[in-house]
């Protein structure tokens, strides 16, 4: 089967463009010594994982369900998790899954910490350095003010010292996250100012430092020999290094192909709008919060026929942008937005009883593989 030939809407997973990005994690890996870790909050399709699986380490988690999946899914690699909070009655499950922990506050840590040591885990804490890198996106933002994301160097200022003795005692590593979609020169900054503000945990015994995810590295033009640089000075202080992307595994990776099914008159704008066969809040919901408007192949800001991209749904705001066109836009005409691969299928709903696209595979020579077929019972079993 051939694109033109799937049934829309449907996601794309391209599985050269996953191959591609492989290979420059890959090498980043055997120039630096790095460990990859891929987080599953952004991409999920275990899938693809086998192809994956040649060029990382193995998987990030945010809790229970995707720690499962990455220990089932990528069998014998390592496997993350990190969660705001855990639950009591999860983790006895989870430390079945999991060969690294990382804690949010000091209060999990003392609660949790030691019975994750007595399971064989490896035990880590994460840092809030309350060192911003990223303008307009706070919801993006772990060091924003109010962040519930970390600890920061109050709180560990304010631990009795026979208390933190024997807290910190329980650490192998140390992990932090502060980038979103971000280049390697806001990491130099954020990790000098964690090398300054946490500078007396770096003298306990640590066996790695985790730098969480928002590395562009796999897009044109990323600084990767700044990024080196950072990894190396951390593994001239003996500390084993990960690094857990999402959007680096699977950027550009994807696309989303939809039909327009009416076209309707232009109104005081002076812009017609087109109803697609697909939503921005059910298919693409970083659209409206991030928001930003995705990539549309054949589309540009310089042609002359304007139109209004959006939704069957009910919702008024369910519309993923205005795009120009070399001509009118026509009921049954194909669009293909890019970069769909990260954020979207791990973030579908059904809102309105919106069909979930079909996932497909296409391989190297064009070939596509239909992954997965929605149905109804997808939509009546989520209620």
């Amino acid at each position: 089967m051939r694109r033109n030939e799937l049934c829309t809407p449907c996601y794309i997973i391209l599985e050269s463009a996953l191959r591609r990005n492989g290979e420059i994690l890959k090498k980043l890996r055997e120039d630096t010594g790095c460990k990859i870790l891929l987080a599953q909050k952004c991409f999920s399709n275990y899938e693809v994982y086998d192809i994956l699986s040649e060029y990382i380490d193995g998987t990030e988690a945010s809790g229970l369900y995707e720690a499962r999946l990455g220990f089932e899914k990528m069998p014998g690699r390592e496997c993350h998790v990190f969660s705001a909070a855990f639950r009591e009655d999860e983790l006895s499950e989870l430390l079945g899954y999991a060969d690294h922990i990382v804690f949010n506050s000091l209060t999990q840590l003392k609660r949790y910490g030691s019975r994750a040591k007595a399971a064989g885990k490896s035990v880590g804490l994460r840092l809030n350095p309350e060192f911003s890198t990223q303008e307009g996106h706070e919801i993006y933002d772990p060091c924003a003010p109010g962040s519930r994301l970390g600890v920061r160097r109050a709180e560990l200022d304010a631990l009795e010292p026979e208390k933190r003795e024997k807290l910190l005692g329980l650490l192998d590593g140390l992990h932090f996250h502060t980038l979103c979609e971000q280049d390697s020169d806001a990491l130099e900054s954020t990790l000098g100012a964690v090398l300054e503000r946490f500078a007396d945990l770096f003298a306990l015994p640590l066996k790695w430092i985790n730098l969480g995810g928002g590395h562009h590295i796999t897009r044109d033009g990323y600084d990767i020999p700044r990024l080196e640089r950072c990894v190396n000075t951390l593994r001239g202080r003996g500390l084993e290094v990960y690094l857990e992307p999402g959007e680096a595994v699977a950027l550009n990776a994807g696309v989303l192909v939809s039909e327009v099914l009416d076209v309707r008159p232009a109104d005081s704008t002076g812009i017609p709008p087109a109803i697609l066969d697909t939503s921005a809040a059910c298919h693409m919901p970083d659209v409206l919060e991030m928001p930003y408007r995705p990539p549309l192949e054949g589309a540009s800001d310089d042609k002359p026929c304007k139109v209004r991209l959006g939704s069957q749904t009910c919702l008024a705001g369910d519309v993923i942008g205005v795009y120009g066109f070399d001509s009118p836009l026509e009921v049954g005409d194909r669009l293909t937005f890019g970069d769909m691969a990260i954020y979207t299928m791990v973030k579908t709903n059904t809102f309105n009883g919106m069909p979930l696209p079909d996932i497909v595979l296409e391989k190297p020579d064009g070939e596509c593989v239909i992954l997965r077929r929605f149905c109804y019972n997808d939509f009546f079993s989520r209620l």
